[in-house]
């Protein structure tokens, strides 16, 4: 199993950029696919990016493709997400997430193993 602890998080002008970093504990973290998820205050718990094993598939929400960007370093055992050109409505509570089974999934469900999430806020 994986324990995901997320970083990274914190206050941004609009039209700037974050990168988070999730660094998973255990030996089997090239075995997972990586999800980043975020929830807003109000809101329900929404999908953002997922990343295969290897590295080589991605998925994104639509409400981010083009400016958030997920990689990972299975050789440091983290997964990342870039976020460019931030918008007020990407505040939220960002969380990492590792699943063996569902591939890149977009929905919460498929993922196992799930960090306490990093508060992004973007300012207007």
């Amino acid at each position: 199993q994986v324990q995901p602890v997320e970083s990274g998080g914190g206050l941004v002008q609009a039209g700037g950029s974050l990168r988070l970093s999730c660094a998973a504990s255990g030996h089997t973290f090239s075995s997972y696919c990586m999800g980043w998820f975020r929830q807003a205050p109000g809101k329900e718990r929404e999908f953002v990016a997922a990343i295969s094993w290897s590295g080589g598939s991605t998925t994104y929400a639509d409400s981010v493709k083009g400016r958030f960007t997920i990689s990972r370093d299975n050789a440091k055992n983290t997964v990342y997400l870039q976020m460019n050109s931030l918008k007020p409505e990407d505040t939220a509570v960002y969380y990492c997430a590792a699943n063996a089974r569902h591939g890149t999934s977009r929905y919460d469900w498929a993922y196992d193993y799930w960090g306490q999430g990093t508060q992004v806020t973007v300012s207007s």
